[in-house]
């Protein structure tokens, strides 16, 4: 094809091939975009959750699924002795650690992990802050995470004594040899032990799936770009 004096005169194997990719990568934006419904669907589902009435934590094995994002309470007495600082985590800008600690259940055998919330670091790292503990049967209220948190983790030693750079439940159990619920309380209510408890709301994760829908989109047109200007040219006199 000639226009204007230049010939359009693809290979018939590029051609071939520019449809594959470009059908290929506007496929990936598009199942991209599907998760992103997915996700902000499910979202909307969460936060429905967490608008209900709250729900005790009850002294048998429950899961994840059916407490996740949930307003709950659980009595019962800390063993502070097994508590845990995870590291590595900020507050507007400052250097501290989430505080956790295992709440065995009233009358039961289960436990279940508390975030108490956050603690600045000191000046001393080797000096771990001193958390008051209630000592009696105490009632805890909060909203359920997954116990799983991914932290930064700066060397492949993930555990020094009480201070973890990540937290995972079955090295916990491990360690105590609790039977422990697949959950994580962020605790709110107000107890007067120096503890923050400013607790950021999960986002969907959809905007993360969107950007790679539009970096699959953008692949598609850049290839039909570099298709049309490897295969235009000026016609020859």
């Amino acid at each position: 094809m000639t226009l204007a004096g230049y010939q359009f005169r693809p290979k018939l194997w590029a051609v071939a091939i520019t449809i594959c990719m470009v059908w290929i990568f506007l496929e990936l934006g598009k199942w991209q975009l599907s998760r992103a419904d997915e996700r902000k669907s499910r979202h909307e589902q969460l936060e429905q959750l967490s608008l209900e009435p709250v729900v005790t934590v009850p002294g048998s094995l429950i899961r994840l699924e059916d407490f996740q994002y949930r307003q709950v309470d659980a009595r019962g007495k800390y063993r502070s002795e097994y508590t845990i600082f995870l590291d590595n985590k900020t507050y507007k800008g400052r250097a501290g650690y989430h505080v956790l600690t295992p709440l065995q259940i009233a009358n039961s055998q289960w436990y279940v992990i508390i975030n108490r919330g956050w603690v600045p670091v000191g000046y001393d790292r080797s000096i771990l802050p001193e958390i008051p503990t209630v000592a009696d049967e105490t009632l805890v209220t909060g909203t359920v995470v997954s116990p799983e948190l991914k932290m930064l983790e700066l060397s492949d030693h993930t555990v020094s004594g009480v201070v973890w750079d990540s937290f995972n439940l079955e090295r916990y159990k491990e360690m105590t040899g609790f039977d422990l619920q697949p959950i994580m309380i962020l605790q709110k209510n107000k107890v007067e032990d120096g503890l923050i408890r400013d607790w950021d709301r999960p986002d969907s994760g959809a905007s993360k799936n969107i950007g790679y829908a539009i970096q699959w989109f953008t692949l598609a047109i850049t290839t039909i770009i570099i298709f049309l200007v490897l295969n235009v040219k000026r016609r020859s006199k």
